[in-house]
């Protein structure tokens, strides 16, 4: 059974969201952290209240976390991992991306939704021009689909 290449590619793909979901639960935890550690030490320089006072804080550290995010996943994909590996990785770097775009144009819905549909597309026609699985494919439909119902539904992440 395990040989019938449509019941493999049916566990690739149940594996891939069951495995991304908590890839995703473990980034924004990093996510947290990250910014929690940042900010500490930015606070022994300042007893301001960073969040509060500069309009431009919260979204720098998300955009800083999204590069870190950027830098692992490039060592990630230039690695030796199998393609269900790093498409199962490929979670994280795409709902960062979407999520930092969604949380830096909150104020401008089409933009947000608009800018995330050129991402997403963009990468899909990266993936078309160099011949990449459909494993990499699906991820990224997956995780824009469920980055737009969050938006959509106004989930907090």
């Amino acid at each position: 059974m395990l040989k019938n290449p449509i019941f493999k590619n049916i566990l690739q793909t149940l594996a891939v969201a069951l495995f991304g979901f908590v890839l995703l639960n473990l980034t924004f935890l990093f996510d947290f952290l990250f910014q929690t550690l940042i900010t500490r030490f930015i606070n022994l320089f300042t007893q301001t209240d960073l969040m509060m006072t500069y309009g431009w804080y919260p979204p720098f550290l998300h955009i800083l976390f999204m590069i870190v995010i950027g830098l692992v996943s490039w060592f990630i994909f230039k690695s030796r991992l199998g393609t269900f590996y790093k498409a199962t990785y490929m979670t994280v770097p795409t709902a960062v991306v979407l999520a930092t775009v969604g949380i830096s144009l909150y104020l401008w819905p089409i933009a947000a939704y608009s800018l995330g549909a050129l991402i997403s597309i963009g990468i899909l026609y990266y993936f078309y021009r160099t011949k990449q699985p459909w494993l990499y494919y699906y991820t990224v439909i997956l995780i824009g689909i469920t980055m737009l119902l969050v938006g959509l539904l106004g989930v907090e992440i």
